[in-house]
């Protein structure tokens, strides 16, 4: 009897001691499966072996910003208009506050002295023949050599009596760009020398002679200039035009 319940006892501290192993075995077991879940990347591989486990997400980066610079939103940098008084030597020419009959200013100068563009733009017209007939008196040849030019302004300028003309129709010129030579051609014949300076609207461009040759009084404007003054006749032509257009014909000393 005793030895059979020696081996009893036996056989349980055996089974038991069995027992503890495949527990211990069965826990490590389970500890080494979660720590490669944890470890190990998903895969459909890793997901078939383990269908329990859940599959780890694979997050992309986030991609790099790329700096791109804001639009520049500084004003454009546009120069002030340029003006220049039309005669050289300023120092030698003379110029009155009135005109007969129409608004206009002559400036007298020494003959051969230089007529230059008031400001930047485009010639319309220039006159290099002496037309004029005094017995005829002719409104349109009055001038003689003359100068039209269409400054970028949108002012029309005018310059007549030139003893010569350096310029055609459709040349670019800028301001203080030599134009001809003062002189006393035209309805100047025999009197001091002197240009007819004359400002405008556009108009009829060189076909509305009544127009172009003096509109609005131009002796501010040359005053500002003789001194380096940039004082702009645009704003007092638009009034003039906004409020009267453009004549049709001339209205006196026709």
């Amino acid at each position: 009897m005793s030895v059979r319940r020696g081996d009893r006892s036996h056989r349980r501290a055996t089974w038991a001691s069995g027992l503890l192993t495949l527990l211990a075995l069965a826990a490590c077991g389970s500890a080494d499966t979660r720590a490669s879940a944890r470890l190990l990347p998903w895969s459909p591989a890793s997901a078939a072996a383990s269908p329990s486990s859940s599959p780890v997400r694979k997050v992309a980066p986030s991609p790099t910003p790329v700096h791109r610079p804001a639009p520049s939103r500084s004003p454009v940098a546009v120069p002030a208009g340029r003006y220049a008084f039309p005669v050289t030597p300023a120092s030698a020419t003379s110029f009155g506050h009135s005109h007969h009959d129409y608004p206009a200013t002559d400036i007298f100068a020494p003959c051969g002295a230089t007529f230059r563009a008031p400001t930047s733009g485009r010639i319309l017209g220039a006159s290099h023949v002496d037309a004029w007939i005094p017995s005829v008196n002719a409104g349109a040849t009055r001038g003689g050599l003359s100068v039209t030019l269409l400054g970028d302004d949108g002012v029309r300028y005018y310059g007549s009596h030139l003893r010569s003309v350096a310029i055609g129709a459709g040349a670019r010129v800028v301001a203080g760009q030599a134009l001809g030579q003062v002189g006393n051609t035209g309805s100047a014949r025999g009197i001091a020398c002197h240009v007819h300076f004359g400002i405008s609207p556009l108009c009829g461009g060189t076909t509305d002679w009544y127009n172009r040759r003096g509109l609005v009084y131009p002796w501010p404007y040359l005053e500002s200039w003789r001194s380096g003054g940039r004082l702009s006749p645009v704003a007092a032509v638009a009034a003039y035009q906004a409020r009267h257009g453009c004549p049709s014909g001339p209205t006196v000393d026709p």
